[in-house]
């Protein structure tokens, strides 16, 4: 949270106050002949006990100041290059007194902080190997359910540890030299010199420059002592997580910067999701490169396809949360903390998944504060959501912790007779079982019904000339489902250097679909000819993941070696029916009527489901074992590697109720990945990697036989930039290849077939974080070239549909600082998508666009006002064609959503 939501009780203080307030944030007093210009947004504290002196004398001075006793977040946790070693930054969401208590053990620095909390996205631990010369380890993690523990592990003796007060948190300012330096004991305070008169002075801005100021003191240090008792009080100050995130565990299972991982990550903060506005995952996934909109079952489900292939996996917390079918419901953006995207395949560490990449979507976490807020949306097409987000201790000692968040919704469309609702519900609780031992149980409730929309068609090489709004199914078409998990994570540490984890998650959704098909359009008359589609289907999944991850060293090589297995089950079962007969022109009529495009008539009367022929009614089960073993190896501090292979072995049996029969088949697999990363100076890291994938085919033949399992390599280059330990890009090269493809049979739309070897090959280029103090930016670019390389049923060389050649996008958001304009903010997006066709046999094409988004908002203390404009300039555009000719869905036009939030 920003400084402007602290309790407005601290903005009372008057200005001799607010003096000795600034005394203390630097941990010094201004001499007479100083200014407030010579104040800077971080303070070098290079006596432990100035720290103490400083922090009485102002406490003295500001009696009506309140006691700080809550427990405060940390929720990042980062290192910088110095010139001279390594910063350690402890960033938190409320500018609150940290207590901390410094000791040396040997060569080992070891600081406690007693109200403090890490709430990382990627777990309760942070560590570092060799971060500088001198310095062999550093870790921060939970002690208990109100304090954390920093140690940093010189090589021979303790380093040199400076601490900083900033904007960004509490840093840790460590020296590479080999000198040690012990704690300090408080000296006895003396009276500060007053500061001039004549020019009184202001409090710091915040987005003034780093630049240490030496502490006020004329008297030498005393002689340090081993070990101080006395807690040490700092005020730090925090900030809103912005646009970059540096660090991730999707691409490692381990929480590993993104710098040192020879494969393309990308990810999309909250912040992003908030100024956005986002309501879909495929929004949120309009900022990566090589992502783009695949078949979503009239809109109904997330699929995606990276890189050039269909069906990416979607993961929560590392667990797969679709099953070989894909079938599950939209996600609901309440819960989502951030979205991480890692392209190429990912079979290594998450088993059976598509070569183009995986969806990791991470979840919010429970928090040690209270923690309460709300938001109300309102906007076009009568959309209306609210949701609820509430955290904090259900027990004194705060050991029990909870998270819920609950969402509502309820919208039309800008297409004729579409509308859906939703319920979304998450309890999450975290349960601190000992020092070292961690329990998160969560659960969540979904129902979603919508209208199952697949949207216009095609005439010629092109799209037909009818407005995007007419709908050309029934009115009546739904898709209703209701889904449930529940699941848990089992963490405990032996030591520093080895910890085991297990986690479980059990995933149920149960649907109920019911759409009228397009089969086949007269181009001449408009006379669209359709079917009914009618079934009812339940899917399961039961996944289990157990590793052990220890770090080690061989003579001078650090190693990060994780060793795990994994177990899934996916069942899915129901059936799926059709009329009697949809080439007798009799049951065509009565059942499903045809339609013309240009003045369409709908059908008043319902189906007679007694007359439809049962077409599929079958249970189809898949069992997947996997063992992986990886090695994250650091040959020296600027060269890495990344060693792994797994063994999965696959089986799939599928039980045909409606012939009476049985088919199975077994498949093993062994998929590596090796990757270097080499950092030549420290904001650039050069990279290359090689990686396989395999994942069985859920598609079934109509002939009632399963496809073999398809299997993909990849090759990939890249180069990462920091820009500014705010900004990053990332440039890749890549090219993957598939064989064993299954797409929907155009003839039999209930089964599948294979199309034989696709290759893809592309750049990409991704850019995020804050280019100056409060300018954020998220953009993308991709160049991807996707065709069939190998096939008996299409042409080879013809291209993937809905892949296009061109990809890019550009958001950027601007908040006022300072003045009378404080907490005023716009933004701005650039969506460019370029023509690509629109099916396999590359018979029409969707044309390209630009999409221009905005946004204007106010923030406030702890509320936030904001209009967001999509499709600004009401440009007609078409998302995707998900099955072909009949099934292409075009996008919104002009959409204007209003929100109001406030945090407790």
């Amino acid at each position: 949270m920003k400084l402007e939501r602290i309790l407005p009780s601290l903005l009372l203080i008057s200005s001799v106050v607010v003096w000795d307030t600034t005394a203390v944030l630097s941990a010094e007093v201004l001499k007479p002949n100083q200014t407030s210009e010579n104040l800077k947004s971080t303070k070098k504290i290079s006596k432990l006990s100035q720290i103490k002196r400083s922090l009485r004398l102002a406490q003295s001075s500001t009696p009506t100041s309140p006691p700080v006793n809550q427990v405060i977040e940390i929720t990042r946790v980062k290192i910088n290059a110095t010139a001279t070693g390594v910063d350690l930054i402890l960033e938190t969401t409320l500018g609150e007194k940290l207590q901390i208590t410094p000791q040396i053990d040997g060569k080992t620095y070891i600081a406690n902080i007693s109200n403090a909390q890490l709430r990382l996205s990627s777990g309760q631990t942070f560590r570092q190997e060799k971060p500088a010369a001198g310095i062999a380890e550093v870790i921060v993690t939970n002690q208990d359910a109100n304090s954390i523990r920093v140690t940093l592990i010189g090589e021979e003796i303790a380093p040199k540890i400076e601490l900083f007060d900033s904007d960004e948190g509490l840093i840790f300012g460590v020296a590479s030299e080999t000198a040690s330096i012990q704690p300090q004991q408080p000296q006895t305070p003396t009276q500060p010199t007053q500061p001039s008169s004549q020019q009184p002075p202001k409090t710091p801005s915040a987005q003034t420059p780093t630049q240490p100021i030496q502490p006020f003191s004329q008297q030498p240090p005393e002689t340090p002592s081993a070990q101080t008792d006395e807690p040490i009080e700092l005020v730090v100050t925090g900030e809103e997580d912005g646009y970059r995130v540096t660090e991730s565990s999707t691409g490692t299972r381990t929480d590993t910067p993104i710098r040192d991982i020879p494969q393309s990550i990308q990810v999309v903060p909250r912040q992003v999701l908030e100024d956005q506005k986002t309501i879909r995952l495929v929004d949120a996934l309009r900022n990566v490169s090589g992502v783009f909109s695949s078949n979503n079952f009239g809109g109904t489900i997330d699929s995606f396809n990276i890189r050039g292939f269909d069906d990416a996996g979607i993961l929560q917390n590392g667990f797969r949360q679709s099953n070989t079918d894909g079938n599950f419901s939209l996600r609901d953006p309440a819960s989502i903390e951030q979205v991480e995207v890692l392209k190429g395949p990912a079979s290594v560490l998450y088993g059976n998944v598509e070569p183009g990449g995986v969806v990791n979507v991470v979840t919010k976490q429970p928090l040690a504060d209270p923690f309460y807020s709300a938001e109300f949306s309102i906007g076009s097409n009568s959309f209306y959501r609210g949701s609820l987000d509430l955290s904090g201790p259900l027990s004194p000692d705060k050991a029990l912790l909870y998270r819920l968040n609950l969402a509502y919704q309820n919208t039309g469309s800008f297409r004729d007779f579409v509308n859906s609702e939703r319920v979304f519900a998450t309890p999450v609780f975290d349960v601190k079982l000992g020092d070292r031992t961690n329990l998160s149980i969560n659960t969540s409730y979904l129902y979603d019904q919508r209208t199952v929309d697949r949207g216009i068609v095609t005439i010629g090489t092109g799209i037909a000339d009818i407005p995007t709004s007419r709908f050309l199914g029934e009115p009546g078409d739904f898709r209703r489902s209701e889904q449930f998990g529940i699941g848990y994570r089992l963490e405990h540490e032996f030591n520093d250097n080895l910890k085991i984890r297990n986690a479980f998650q059990f995933l149920q959704n149960n649907e109920k679909v019911f759409n009228t098909n397009a089969t086949e359009l007269d181009e001449e008359t408009g006379t669209l000819f359709r079917d009914y589609f009618d079934s009812t289907n339940e899917y399961k999944i039961y996944s289990m993941q157990t590793d052990l991850t220890s770090k080690f060293k061989t003579g001078s090589v650090n190693h990060q070696l994780l060793f795990g297995f994994d177990l899934q089950r996916n069942t899915s079962e129901g059936f799926f029916r059709t009329p009697s007969d949809a080439f007798d022109t009799s049951i065509v009529d009565r059942q499903t009527p045809s339609i013309n495009i240009f003045n369409p008539i709908y059908n008043v009367l319902p189906p007679d489901l007694s007359s439809f022929l049962l077409l599929r009614d079958d249970k189809t089960t898949t069992d997947s074992l996997g063992f992986f073993l990886q090695d994250q190896i650091a040959l020296t501090d600027n060269l890495k590697l990344l060693v792994g292979g797994r063994f999965d072995t696959v089986t799939q049996e599928r039980d045909d109720k409606l012939n009476d029969s049985e088919s199975s088949q077994s498949d093993e697999a062994f998929s590596p990945r090796v990757g270097i990363v080499y950092q030549p100076i420290e904001p650039i890291s050069l990279y290359a990697s090689y990686s396989r994938s395999f994942a069985p085919n859920s598609g079934v033949r109509f002939d009632g036989s399963l496809l073999e399992p398809t299997r993909g390599t990849q090759y990939e280059a890249g180069i990462r930039f920091e820009f500014s330990p705010q900004l990053a890009a990332n440039l890749a090269f890549y090219e993957i290849t598939k064989s064993n493809i299954a797409t929907t049979d155009p003839i039999n739309q209930a089964f599948s077939i294979a199309v034989g070897e696709q290759r893809s090959r592309g750049i990409e280029f991704d850019v995020s974080g804050q280019i100056s103090p409060g300018w954020n930016v998220i953009a993308s670019y991709s160049y991807t070239n996707a065709e069939i390389s190998e096939s008996t049923d299409y042409p080879v060389g013809n291209k993937v549909p809905n892949v296009p050649h061109n990809k890019a996008s550009l958001w950027t958001t601007y908040e006022f600082q300072n003045g009378g304009f404080k907490g005023f903010g716009l933004g701005m997006g650039l969506f460019y998508v370029d023509a690509r066709q629109g099916d396999l046999e590359n018979s029409f094409e969707l044309p390209s666009y630009i999409r221009t988004d905005a946004a204007i908002y106010y923030r406030q203390n702890n509320w936030r006002a904001a209009i967001n404009f999509q499709n600004l300039f009401d440009v007609r555009y078409f998302e995707t064609s998900e099955l072909g000719r009949t099934t292409v869905i075009p996008g919104a036009p002009l959409t204007v959503i209003g929100s109001f939030a406030i945090e407790f």
